[in-house]
């Protein structure tokens, strides 16, 4: 008998859209036209500034470690950006520059959490969360949330399901795999369900910046929650600033905590990737966010074509995306199985798409998240291939 994995590891699933993607590869190296709407990556290249910012360094041949916490440069453009955007003042000690947005998420929840403690997290929600708190031996709680609360959890809700073991409550805004958004006085709302419990708030704003007809925010921006000693926030250069491959996110962090932060950074990571933090140094210069800006615009005009082509096929879409860029659509009225029907457009129409398998244990099958991150035109020819395979 080969020896065991880890006991945790019967917990941990597959990234199905991980999954999804190889198989869509594999058509592809067949021959396959694949239309993508599985991943959550932007289709826009690195923005120009970034790139050059990276092999100008890169060509210097200093290619070093950096802080644990990353370059102190970096973490002051962070502070300013946070500043001069939203009004928010948040000192650059408070600002670790993570290996990815998953790095983040893993330091703000090792440095929390003790064995046997739960997370809240809503379901649906980004697969990861649950498994990263199962990997530090916490246990994650799902809230089953819906259209009645546009997918976000409520503090009474989490307020009922409060218990002793809880540690905290982990949301986003805007939200994976829905796409909503949570206001200000509703995250204010949480926070003061968590803070009264002695316990976390957790907020990922990966898709800050990405919002559609409402003005991008930030939980910083409110004075009495940027100083709370319980908030985390965790962020990322992949989705608004198009850095996916660069694997650079960052989190703030109460002052109180910056210190153990950085002692768990130093033995997981040594540092963030030397090359990337100086392509993100570009990433605040105004003509690199002109052109982000004009991207965003270009997502709200995906959405605007992508969700009535689904209606018209008779997915049912009750909560429209504001933020992020995805659709999560409900195909009740078509199939009893999202995952089989995922199966059906990849194979059959070439079109990739995620089962709400991924997300969670609240009616998983009846959904599947669509991701508008590719050209109008071939959204719409997704839509042309969905509707020949629906008949």
């Amino acid at each position: 008998m080969p020896p065991r994995p880890a006991r945790r590891m019967a917990d941990i699933a597959p990234f199905h859209v991980m999954e999804l993607l190889r198989r869509a590869r594999e058509l592809e190296a067949q021959g396959r036209d694949i239309i993508h709407m599985e991943i959550g990556e932007p289709d826009f290249p690195t923005p120009a500034p970034m790139i050059e910012a990276a092999t100008r360094f890169i060509a210097g041949g200093g290619v070093h470690y950096t802080p644990a916490l990353g370059l102190p440069a970096l973490r002051e453009a962070i502070a300013r950006f946070y500043h001069e955007r939203f009004g928010a003042d948040v000192a650059p000690e408070r600002i670790v520059v993570t290996p990815g947005a998953s790095g983040a998420l893993m330091l703000a929840l090792a440095v929390s959490t003790d064995p046997g403690e739960e997370w809240l997290l809503p379901d649906p929600t980004y697969p990861s969360n649950r498994h990263l708190v199962r990997s530090v031996e916490g246990r994650a709680r799902a809230l089953p949330v819906d259209v009645a609360t546009r997918y976000q959890p409520t503090a009474a809700q989490v307020g009922e399901a409060w218990s002793p073991a809880t540690r905290g409550l982990m949301v986003a805004t805007p939200s994976n795999p829905t796409g909503t958004l949570l206001a200000p006085g509703e995250l204010a709302a949480l926070h003061a369900v968590t803070h009264a419990r002695g316990g976390l708030l957790l907020v990922d704003e990966i898709y800050q910046g990405l919002t559609y007809g409402v003005p991008s925010s930030t939980v910083l921006a409110q004075p009495a929650l940027a100083a709370a000693d319980d908030l985390f926030v965790v962020n990322s250069f992949s989705k608004y600033f198009g850095m996916t491959g660069w694997r650079l996110g960052w989190l703030v962090v109460p002052q109180c905590w910056t210190r153990e932060v950085e002692k768990l950074a130093q033995h997981l990571f040594i540092s963030p990737s030397t090359p990337a933090q100086h392509a993100a140094l570009a990433a605040f210069r105004p003509a690199t966010l002109d052109l982000l800006e004009a991207r965003r615009d270009e997502f709200a005009l995906r959405r605007d074509v992508l969700v009535p082509a689904l209606r018209e096929l008779g997915f049912g879409i009750a909560t429209e995306p504001r933020g992020a860029f995805y659709v999560y659509a409900d195909v009740s009225g078509l199939t009893d199985d999202s995952e089989a029907l995922a199966r059906r457009l990849i194979e059959e129409a070439g079109v990739a798409t995620t089962p709400g398998l991924d997300f969670g244990d609240h009616l998983p099958r009846r959904h599947l998240r669509i991701a508008y991150t590719n050209r109008r035109e071939r959204l719409l020819e997704a839509c042309e291939r969905i509707r020949t395979l629906l008949g």
